[in-house]
């Protein structure tokens, strides 16, 4: 089986660090395994030539033990990382979501959950078509990515579960402010992702299975908004669970929507609020 990550040292025996790295990101099933290079180089230049031929980080000889095991962790992480990311957006995967989520409630941190959802966008992207469905994607994430860089706080994370489901954690304060955002700059954007037609007739005509036409309604957004205050959740699963009844809840709404539960105990019957 194939190693986790590579340590290379640059100095060995009748071939060099950086041709081995070279050879190791010539081959499909090496190219993706994370280098570390181990060198008592310290020149500026040699640390460039090691990284742009492909090497992840860089260690100078001397080094502790301590740097050593904190250089692997961090390797490691981005490389998971980057193997659960969304292939679309970039974004954080269904992995990093639960480990986020699950390192939050393991510290009774409290903190709001936000399942963001796109309306119809099946429809629409059978209507317009793939390339264009892609698109509106990626102007949710990029939507998304400037409300919390405007918006949130240090730590906030961001995640991209698949398709037209994204997810937000941060504060219990933000929350509210970053979902708002979002669905303003959504619905007054998401109109160049449409025909000036359907835009005027305020629906699309999309043909069923059995030769129908429906009207369906204009993409829109509901936002499923999950506050813990560090003490209610005590397992990440009741956080998808209750954003799944919120999601429900809104898209039996017209138009964008944020949606929040007002109970206090999980064991209470759900009382919901629209924002």
């Amino acid at each position: 089986s194939m190693p986790d990550l590579i340590l290379l040292d640059l100095m060995m025996p009748k071939i060099d660090g950086f041709e081995v790295c070279r050879q190791l990101r010539a081959d499909f099933q090496t190219n993706q395994i994370p280098i570390i290079m181990l060198t008592a180089k310290s020149d500026l230049p040699d640390r460039i030539k090691g990284l742009q031929g492909g090497a992840n980080d860089y260690l100078v000889k001397p080094y502790s033990n301590e740097e050593l095991l904190l250089r692997v962790y961090n390797v490691l992480e981005w490389s998971q990382n980057q193997k659960n990311a969304n292939p679309l957006t970039g974004f954080a995967g269904n992995k990093a979501i639960e480990k986020e989520l699950a390192r939050r409630i393991e510290r009774s941190e409290p903190f709001a959950f936000l399942y963001i959802d796109i309306d119809n966008f099946k429809a629409y992207n059978d209507y317009y078509g793939y390339q264009k469905g892609d698109e509106s994607i990626l102007f949710l994430a990029d939507i998304i990515t400037e409300a919390v860089n405007s918006l949130g706080g240090r730590g906030d994370f961001v995640g991209h579960i698949g398709g037209d489901d994204f997810v937000i954690v941060t504060s219990l304060e933000r929350a509210e402010f970053i979902g708002r955002h979002i669905i303003d700059e959504f619905d007054k954007g998401s109109l160049i992702l449409m025909h000036e037609e359907d835009i005027r007739k305020g629906y699309l005509e999309i043909r069923n299975r059995l030769g129908e036409i429906k009207r369906v309604p204009l993409m829109s957004l509901t936002i499923a908004l999950v506050l813990n205050d560090g003490e209610r959740l005590k397992h990440f699963a009741q956080v998808s669970d209750i954003a799944s009844e919120l999601k429900k809840f809104g898209k039996g709404m017209t138009g964008s929507v944020v949606v929040r539960e007002r109970r206090k105990e999980i064991s209470e019957p759900a009382e919901i609020d629209s924002l």
